[in-house]
């Protein structure tokens, strides 16, 4: 479904009341999304059910960052994200995203939650910025390679402002 899709420069803006709501199982296979999810995405239903999340990845979105996003859920922590998810039409849309673990009667993580909305316009330039550089490491760096290398990037220039991860997202 995805490969065939090309990515256009339109921009669909969400609403300021808008919440995207999706669920997966513990692989990142689409167990529920919400109307708005439905709607921004541009897939049917029956379309996303089953179908690894991925499926919105706008090739503008650096490998590492996924790859932070899938190891801090890997330790039972919830992440908060920028996110530039592309429709099935090409085009995409900004999101801020708060993705966490989902947890059975016995605690044990069946799966993920995330909850999506608008992003400040002001954090999406920061972070379209962040996310070109992020790229071009894993271009510099190589398939095999690309996600260290861009984490790496990210993980010096966090460390030269003195701030962490989370403090660096939740302060744009």
């Amino acid at each position: 479904m995805k490969s065939k899709i090309q990515p256009t420069s339109k921009e669909k803006l969400m609403r300021e009341q808008d919440f995207i709501v999706s669920k997966t199982d513990k692989s990142g296979r689409i167990t529920y999304g919400n109307r708005i999810f439905i709607e921004y995405s541009g897939y049917t239903a029956a379309e996303l059910l089953g179908t690894q999340h991925n499926v919105i990845r706008h090739p503008d979105m650096p490998r590492g960052v996924f790859k932070f996003l899938w190891d801090t859920l890997g330790t039972e922590k919830e992440c908060f994200a920028y996110v530039k998810n592309m429709a099935k039409d090409g085009s995409f849309y900004w999101v801020f995203a708060n993705v966490t673990p989902d947890y059975d009667a016995s605690k044990r993580v069946t799966g993920y939650f995330s909850v999506r909305r608008m992003p400040k316009r002001g954090a999406v330039d920061a972070m379209g910025d962040v996310y070109r550089a992020m790229l071009t490491e894993e271009q510099k760096a190589g398939p095999k390679d690309a996600c260290t290398a861009s984490l790496n990037w990210l993980v010096n220039v966090l460390t030269q402002k003195g701030v962490s991860y989370e403090e660096f997202i939740l302060s744009l």
